[in-house]
């Protein structure tokens, strides 16, 4: 290996780091607000819930399709089309809506027009398909869920629920999609290198998704309460 391709690589490899603290920080962050699930009530859980899926359900696949289109290195719509395939193969909408309902919390009108504004945000962010800025909401969102799920699963337990399915799934299986994205990314960056392409706010949607998620989370009582 010359001089010049090891510092190549070096330079890759602190990028990719870079942006892994990043999305850490901003996924511990989050973490670290979380309310305690034993202090919620019982509209406070289904809420969360109902609010969840609301977002998830219909739009999850729709932003990973969005990332298909807008990447152009093969490395990355490999990596994508199998976290597409198996979405569909395994219908992960259908096991969230079975995950919601089992926890009484089936979304309805006031929960999708409580996340309507931030979700439409970060819905027109995805459909300007820019490739990189994608990439790192979307490796920042299943590290998230990764983590998310075990308070989630409690949510529902003091729901009365035994429907676990979703979050057991989502609680394993998105730590190598999270670094399949990273390595997606990170092609995707050096083609827009390579062809001295500028690169909008990488983390533009990373931004965008944790104020959903904040949404998500807290009451609309409560975010009104903030504003």
């Amino acid at each position: 290996m010359t001089s010049v391709s090891s510092g190549l690589q070096a330079l890759d490899q602190s990028r990719t780091v870079s942006v892994q603290e990043h999305i850490r920080f901003v996924t511990d962050d989050l973490m670290t607000s979380l309310p305690p699930a034993d202090q919620l009530s019982a509209e406070e859980r289904r809420g969360i819930i109902a609010r969840y899926s609301a977002v998830l359900e219909g739009n999850f696949i729709y932003w990973m399709t969005g990332a298909y289109l807008s990447v152009r290195t093969q490395e990355a719509k490999s990596i994508i089309l199998d976290n597409l395939h198996e979405e569909v193969r395994d219908c992960h909408p259908g096991m969230l809506r079975k995950f919601a309902m089992a926890a009484q919390a089936a979304p309805g009108e006031s929960d999708a027009l409580a996340v309507y504004q931030n979700l439409s945000n970060v819905r027109l962010f995805i459909g300007r398909l820019s490739p990189v800025p994608i990439l790192a909401m979307m490796a920042f969102f299943e590290g998230f869920i990764q983590r998310f799920m075990a308070f989630l699963a409690d949510v529902a337990r003091r729901q009365g629920s035994v429907e676990q399915e979703y979050t057991d799934v989502h609680g394993v299986c998105d730590i190598a999609h999270t670094q399949g994205l990273l390595q997606a990314l990170e092609a995707e960056r050096a083609l827009a290198c390579d062809s001295g392409e500028p690169v909008d706010d990488l983390f533009e949607g990373v931004d965008l998704l944790r104020t959903l998620i904040q949404n998500i989370v807290a009451s609309p009582k409560s975010s009104r309460a903030r504003q």
